[in-house]
């Protein structure tokens, strides 16, 4: 296939995936976030006692603030409606996880904050 051919398929949505790269990356960044937010409630709570609770925090806040700023992005852009191959339906799954992400890591910051004690535990 030549180099014209291909630019024509991708350019009528004839190449698998093209439109819905961006809700798949959507989706990346929002379970990143929600992972990153669990683990930090648990270094929060005691349960693990590797790493920054306050780190994992704020940085389940900031991937969480990406997913959500790609997931409308591509909400916004994309055109058709569910089904039609556009990743729609993936950007708006996308939009809920990337907010439970940020909703985990300040529920592990408030968490810190109130026990009083630093972000990483401290060997006894």
């Amino acid at each position: 296939m030549s180099a014209s051919a291909v630019l024509v398929a991708a350019a009528e949505g004839g190449i698998i995936g093209d439109g819905r790269t961006g809700a798949n990356l959507a989706l990346g960044a929002s379970l990143l976030g929600l992972v990153i937010g669990w683990l930090a409630m648990a270094r929060a709570d005691g349960r693990i006692s590797t790493g920054s609770a306050r780190t994992g925090g704020m940085s389940a806040i900031a991937v969480g603030i990406v997913g959500t700023v790609l997931a409308v992005l591509h909400l916004a852009t994309s055109s058709g409606g569910p089904g039609t191959g556009n990743g729609l339906v993936g950007a708006v799954v996308a939009v809920p996880l990337a907010l439970g992400g940020m909703f985990l890591g300040r529920l592990a910051l408030t968490r810190l904050r109130r026990a009083g004690r630093p972000g990483k535990r401290m060997a006894v």
